[in-house]
């Protein structure tokens, strides 16, 4: 098993960064890493999603949506041909700080055979695309 995990502190309070991230149609308009989700988000369907990792080809997956709860967290688990091979388990947190800021935090739980042969993508290229996630989401909820 390998997990990414990263935060950013944003200075602006959940409902507003909830708002902003929980718009998916809008991902293509801000989102470098997350290039569009197409579905219903909500649990037990399953979307459609373009993951665009730094230095590396876009990826469509087909996750199934685990956990959707408002301005707390949304969760969906992917797997890659076939369970066992490569699931990922991605999952998106929001804290409120109780003072006007919200901690995001994103994270990524993989699994299967394939997970050890993958460990520098993983870690360099994936992790990258989550900051810069991270970094874009920020400044869209510190900006406007």
């Amino acid at each position: 098993m390998k997990e990414i995990r990263t935060e950013i502190l944003i200075n602006s309070n959940i409902e507003k960064v909830w708002k902003i991230f929980s718009d998916f149609e809008s991902f293509k308009e801000w989102n470098p890493f997350i290039k569009s989700i197409q579905g219903k988000v909500s649990v037990n369907n399953k979307i459609k999603i373009l993951l665009s990792p730094p230095d590396v080809k876009p990826i469509i997956f087909r996750p199934k949506v685990l956990k959707f709860i408002p301005s707390k967290e949304v969760r969906w688990i992917g797997h890659m041909i076939i369970p066992g091979l490569f699931d990922g388990e991605h999952i998106f947190e929001l804290i409120d700080n109780k003072n006007g800021t919200t901690t995001f935090i994103q994270r990524e739980k993989f699994n299967g055979i394939l997970v050890y042969f993958t460990k520098n993508m993983l870690e360099n290229n994936t992790k990258r695309g989550f900051m810069l996630m991270n970094e874009k989401l920020k400044e869209k909820c510190e900006s406007s």
